[in-house]
Parts: C-alpha cells; sequence; structure tokens
C-alpha cells in the first residue's frame, strides 16, 4: 500500500479542446499549462510527495483531470465510469495502472457514472464519510455502486445536489479539521454538511492538504489563503490559471494516497 503517493498525469497536446460547462470557451496555452502543471507537481514533491506517473492520454483533451477517473480509499481503488462520453476513453489502463501500485480495483459501471471530482472525502475521528454531487456528471447508479464498495471499509456515502457547479469539488473541499469550505454562489446546499463556512473568493473552494496543517491552493485567492494562513496554515499558492479555463482546480490534478 503506497502512502504520501500523488498520481498525476501529463497534460496532452489537445488540453485546449478540453471540455466546459459553465464557462464560455477561452485561449489556452499549451506550454504555459505545461509549465503551470509542471509547478503543481514540483510543490506536490517539495511537501514531500512522491510522484507517480499515471500512462498518458494525449488523445483526450481532459485527462489531465486525472482526479476524475480514479479514487482511492486505504487499499481500494475506483476506477470511475465518467459522465462526459468524450472523457470515458480516460479510463483505459487505470485499473492496470492501479494494481502496479499494489491496490485492490473496483469499478463503476454504465449505466451509472460518476466522476471523481464529485466525491469529497471528509475523515473525523468518528467517522470517514464520501459526500457525493449528484452532477450532469454523476448518476444515482454510480452513488450507489460507489456506496457499495465503500461499505466493508465502513465509509458512508451521502449524496449532495449540484447544480450550479460542473462537479461538487468545483464547489467545496475541506480543510484538515472537517469544516467543509465553499464559494457560496455556487453551494446548492450548505447544509449537507455538519460545519460549512464560505470563502472570499471562487478559488478559495479549493484546498488539498499536503502537510499536517500544510494546504496548497491557487494562486487565484490571495484572500482567502491570507485568512487561512491566519488560522495557524501553512498554505502553499500555485498558479493553475490555464486549468481554471478548463473548469480545473487543484483537487482534480492529482490523486493523493496516503
Amino acid at each position: 500500500m503506497p502512502h504520501n503517493l500523488a498520481v498525476v498525469r501529463r497534460p496532452g497536446p489537445r488540453l485546449a479542446d478540453g471540455l466546459v460547462t459553465h464557462l464560455e470557451k477561452s485561449d489556452v496555452s499549451y506550454e504555459k499549462a505545461l509549465e503551470q502543471w509542471q509547478g503543481y507537481v514540483d510543490a506536490l514533491a517539495a511537501a514531500g510527495w512522491d510522484i507517480a506517473l499515471m500512462p498518458p492520454a494525449d488523445d483526450c483533451p481532459d485527462a489531465v483531470f486525472v482526479e476524475d477517473v480514479l479514487i482511492v480509499h486505504d487499499d481500494l481503488a475506483v476506477v470511475t465510469s465518467p459522465g462526459a462520453p468524450e472523457r470515458r476513453p480516460e479510463i483505459e489502463g487505470v485499473a492496470e495502472f492501479a494494481e502496479s501500485l499494489g491496490l485492490q480495483v473496483g469499478r463503476i459501471e454504465l449505466p451509472g457514472t460518476l466522476d471523481g471530482g464529485d466525491v469529497l472525502r471528509v475523515i473525523t475521528p468518528e467517522l470517514t464519510t464520501m459526500y457525493v454531487g449528484s452532477t450532469a456528471r454523476t448518476n444515482g447508479r454510480g452513488i450507489d455502486q460507489l456506496a457499495e464498495l465503500m461499505r466493508p471499509k465502513g465509509v458512508r456515502v451521502q449524496m449532495v445536489p449540484v447544480e450550479r457547479a460542473l462537479h461538487l469539488k468545483s464547489a467545496v473541499t475541506a480543510l484538515p479539521d472537517g469544516t467543509v469550505i465553499g464559494w457560496d454562489p455556487v453551494v446548492d446546499d450548505k447544509d449537507a454538511f455538519p460545519r460549512y463556512e464560505g470563502m472570499p473568493e471562487e478559488g478559495g473552494a479549493h484546498v488539498i492538504r499536503i502537510g499536517e496543517d500544510h494546504l496548497l491552493m491557487a494562486a487565484s485567492a490571495p484572500r482567502t489563503a491570507a485568512l487561512l494562513r491566519e488560522r495557524g496554515y501553512t498554505v502553499t499558492a500555485v498558479d493553475i490559471s490555464e486549468f481554471e479555463k478548463l473548469e480545473g482546480c487543484v483537487t482534480c490534478l492529482s490523486v493523493r494516497i496516503r
């Protein structure tokens, strides 16, 4: 079972053709995106994470958003069933890759659909909960299959309605203490979470824990970064502007295995 391993996938040359749902299409610089992706990977490595490169999928524009095709909890890797048909080729070879890391593999099967960006895992001393967004990309059958896979692990799976964002984690993520943070204009049901707090910027809704009290977030949310630093967190900010043009954020560019 690997620990402190960050799974990433290098952006392919068709990145600019990636899907957008809630944004207008804008120009994406592949060269700049490659530089930003490397900066993101370097930040993870500097925080003590080993990096595992998933085999590329250069024909798939959105493949860099590796979180959407792979969910990992304990020693179980779940290969998802992407809701956008254009993204389904991205799962080819993912099960074999997960097995090469020593993980057990489960799958979400059609007609169930599930994107990993819709799965927010919140761990507290009492309980591990996976909040799963019901979105255009993730349906009830996919959520039911995930719940069945997670039941032996003692993980509670709870559906959350999402209409104003692409994925659940486009709207909310969680701090190490279990507080769910979000950007209010795109959070449909704040009461779904025992503890919720709005952040002052859209990019401030997206953090990943890369150390005990160490957070990684986008450089597009400086006010949120300052707020979190005031609370005692170490915050590393990375520029991911080219990925934000494609509705990407810091969460979806890697799968972190602790």
